[in-house]
This record gives C-alpha cells, structure tokens and sequence, in this order.
C-alpha cells in the first residue's frame, strides 16, 4: 500500500473506515468488520513472492456478478461509494448538493499525472480489475464476497479515482499487459497491485509474476503493506 493510510477526507464528513482481520475460510461470504488488524508490511519482491501462481479462469464471468456501487461508508451522506471514493481522495473538495451532486473540486489521475476538474470526467477503477478478480480467485467467491470486494472502503488501495480515459485504457489488463502513462507511478503501482491482491487472497498467473518480478527489480525501496480481508 503506498497511497495515504487515510485518504484526506473533504468537507462533508464520511464514516470512518473500518480495520479489517483475516478471517477463516468459512467466512468467505461475510462484509467486512471491523477490527484491530496490524498490517503486514513486505518489500515489494518478497511480496510478489507471496502471490499464489495459478493459471486464470475466466469461465462464467459477468460484471453484474460484483454488485456495485452499493451505498457508501456514511449512510446518511447521500452518496454511494462511488461518489464516497471520488470525495475523498479530491485535492481540492468540491461542493456537494442533494443527492450527492458535485461541482467543482479537483483531483489527481495518478495513472497519467493528469489535474482533472470536472467529477464526470473520473472513473473510480478496481485496482485490480473485476474480470482479473474473477480470473485469479473470485470465480469461487459468494455474492456477498463478491459485493465486498467490488465496494471496498477498508483499504486505501482497492479502489481509486482516475481519469476516464486512463482507466478506459487499462481496461481489464494486468501489469504484464498494461502500465500507467506516468512511469514515476510504476512502482507504487506495482505495490498497489500487488498489496491488493495479498488483501484478498487472488492468485497471479505465470506471465504476470515474471512482469511483477521484473517491476520489482526496478523499484527496490518499494514496500507492500496490506491488510487481509475478512
């Protein structure tokens, strides 16, 4: 994990997010609780170490299998995740109006170093992409698994707010098919990646650890920290 523990929440206050533990296998389908967890932190090759190697299983994947965007952290805000994300990870908070409606504020795309002003034009992307998800593990998941994982406020790195076109462009590929634009990004990406899929327990298959593995010997200094999901 390299983005801030705690994103810089804006004006309109959001709930706090929950710590979250490992939990036993026979929880799979549980949302996350909260707890006292204490993350792990690895040097990014260890980490990449640690993944599971297994090929990918697309078979019966559908997006709508991962319910989103589901209401946010702070019931009483008006705003989804979705909108909850974009709120708190904004530079500069835009003003909020009944049923969560923003207008102005501004961000930084992290995957092309990009200022964007305009909320419409930020997607909110799954770090580690719902069809990669499905590929590398979630093809075994529950719904409420599914759900969880698709909405995930408990860590800073599931989900992040880019540009559109950034995230259009990543599409569903894996680090050893796609890398941000803004290579000073690489290696936070990398660690991002890589701290998410420790959280939730997903496997890399062959081609994308020698990517990740090949990252890792670029960025040295680089470190992982990740809590496991429940």
């Amino acid at each position: 994990m390299i983005k801030n523990l705690c994103r810089g929440l804006p004006a309109l206050a959001l709930a706090a997010l929950p710590l979250l533990a490992t939990a036993p296998a026979a929880h799979a389908n549980a949302l996350p609780t909260a707890s006292s967890a204490v993350p792990v932190a690895l040097p990014l090759f260890e980490a990449v170490d640690r993944l599971p190697v297994a090929d990918e299983q697309r078979e019966g994947y559908q997006r709508s299998l991962y319910k989103h965007w589901t209401r946010g952290l702070n019931l009483t805000d008006g705003c989804d995740t979705r909108k909850e994300v974009i709120l708190a990870e904004a530079v500069v908070a835009p003003t909020v109006t009944a049923g969560c409606r923003l207008a102005g504020g501004s961000w930084h795309s992290a995957y092309d170093d990009l200022t964007v002003t305009d909320a419409a034009r930020l997607d909110v992307d799954h770090f580690v992409p719902l069809a990669e998800v499905h590929d590398s593990g979630g093809f075994a998941w529950g719904a409420k698994r599914r759900e969880a994982y698709a909405n995930d406020q408990g860590s800073p790195d599931t989900l992040i707010a880019v540009s559109a076109a950034s995230n259009r462009s990543k599409a569903d590929k894996d680090p050893a098919e796609w890398m941000p634009s803004d290579s000073s990004y690489h290696c936070t990406y990398t660690a991002t990646w890589v701290a998410t899929k420790l959280r939730w327990s997903l496997a890399a298959d062959d081609t994308e650890r020698q990517a990740l593995l090949g990252l890792a010997e670029d960025c040295p200094a680089t470190t992982v920290t990740y809590e496991p999901a429940p």
